[in-house]
């Protein structure tokens, strides 16, 4: 992206976010110690041999931050910006959205530092195959249980689910979640991540007697779940009127399509160039006047720099921690509703969890009962997270990490600590 992005160690931003909610809740100081610290963490190196015949070795993580409710869940990424603290973070931030929309899940997180995009797809085949056959020891369907996340896909689950079962001797669906429907996926799963959101934006709309019929929205990141939202909120009757990707941001304040952009951006790799919108960089677009700003890229581009400039009524975070903890304060007082990332992006495992269930029980559900699980789950989340945040008098991250730590601390005390 090329807003600009302050240099946060992302693990501290974590418990820094941690930290504010423990204090308002007077937390024990053994459960903070114990919920501040990752459970387990690995790091391995992953020797591929590449298309040209020469050796690379990519660093790869997983992450456990706790499982005290039940096992690790959490995606792959596959980045260059790939670092331990960063998956730290997204494992901590997976516990609390676990808990926050009440799954039987802890929190864990992979990554493999590497360029996806200049990587052949037998490449990226023989890297993932390598590096979960170093993390097979630590994940399973009762462990830890991966799902796609940044620059992975269905295709990468397929070949983590083969993997594991050559291990194991015998076919395991439920190890990976986001699999393709045909080796025991789940119906909706690709748009779940946005429609969660979007039915978070829509109780939000309600909480906030705002309409959303003609509300004008802007979506940063224009991946899977920023396309995605903007689409159904374009079926709400939204007006999108900007969108963007890695290569800048287009704007048209009569509206967007937004599959039409996504064609063009399938033919020539960026939003950037759609007839009849002007160019924006990532920078303008998240200060644009908008009633609803969904970023749905990568993590800090809202902090303290830009926070006061952005203009939108509603933020609802498709993007993993997209805002810095001094921006949090400054967005509360400039009174722009934050639909926090840990609620607003649940939706994605929210449906993995509902995968997960078909392939324990050997069943396969229709879309139907699929959306019925999900809505009834963020809606009640969405208004759980509210009543905890008039209770506590604190913005809507500090009072979903209330919820959600309240539910692992109290987890945490009933199971006490071995031996």
């Amino acid at each position: 992206m090329d807003t600009k992005k302050e240099h946060v160690n992302p693990f501290e931003m974590a418990m820094t976010q941690f930290d504010i909610a423990a204090d308002k809740m007077k937390l024990e100081q053994w459960i903070r110690l114990k919920l501040r610290n990752p459970r387990l963490c690995l790091t391995v190196s992953i020797p591929v041999k590449m298309d040209d015949g020469t050796l690379k070795v990519f660093i790869g993580h997983r992450v456990q931050h706790n499982v005290v409710r039940g096992p690790a869940k959490g995606g792959i990424r596959y980045h260059p910006d790939v670092t331990l603290d960063e998956v730290k973070a997204l494992a901590a931030w997976m516990t609390w959205k676990c808990a926050v929309v009440n799954l039987p899940f802890g929190g864990g997180k992979g990554g493999v530092t590497c360029d996806p995009k200049n990587m052949s797809l037998g490449e990226l085949e023989r890297m993932t195959r390598r590096y979960i056959s170093e993390i097979t020891s630590i994940i399973g369907p009762d462990q830890d249980i991966p799902a796609p996340d940044v620059y992975t896909n269905a295709q990468t689950m397929a070949w983590i689910m083969d993997t594991y079962s050559v291990f194991k001797g015998y076919t395991v669906p439920g190890v990976v979640t986001g699999k393709p429907i045909s080796l025991g996926g789940s119906v909706g799963r690709d748009k779940a991540t946005a429609q969660g959101c979007v039915y978070t934006i829509i109780e939000a709309a309600k909480y906030l007697k705002m309409k959303l019929q003609g509300a004008t929205v802007v979506v940063q990141g224009y991946g899977n779940a920023g396309y995605n939202a903007a689409e159904l909120l374009h079926k709400e009757g939204c007006k999108i009127i900007a969108v963007s990707d890695s290569q800048g941001g287009i704007m048209n304040t009569r509206g967007l399509d937004p599959v039409a952009v996504m064609t063009h951006k399938e033919k020539t790799g960026s939003v950037v160039g759609f007839k009849g919108a002007d160019k924006i960089s990532n920078e303008e677009l998240l200060t644009l006047k908008c009633d609803i700003l969904v970023p749905a890229a990568l993590e800090n581009v809202i902090t303290k720099h830009n926070a006061a400039k952005i203009k939108a009524r509603i933020s609802a975070e498709a993007a993993n921690g997209p805002t810095t903890p001094e921006a949090d304060d400054i967005l509360h007082q400039n009174n722009v509703f934050v639909i926090p990332d840990i609620l607003a992006n649940a939706g994605g495992v929210t449906v993995s969890y509902l995968e997960w269930v078909q392939n324990l029980e050997r069943l396969s559900w229709t879309a139907e009962d699929v959306n019925k699980h999900l809505l009834r789950h963020m809606t009640n989340a969405f208004n759980e997270v509210v009543r905890t945040h008039e209770k506590y008098k604190v913005h809507m991250r500090t009072a979903s990490n209330i919820l959600a730590i309240g539910r692992v601390a109290e987890a945490t005390k009933l199971r006490g600590i071995y031996p």
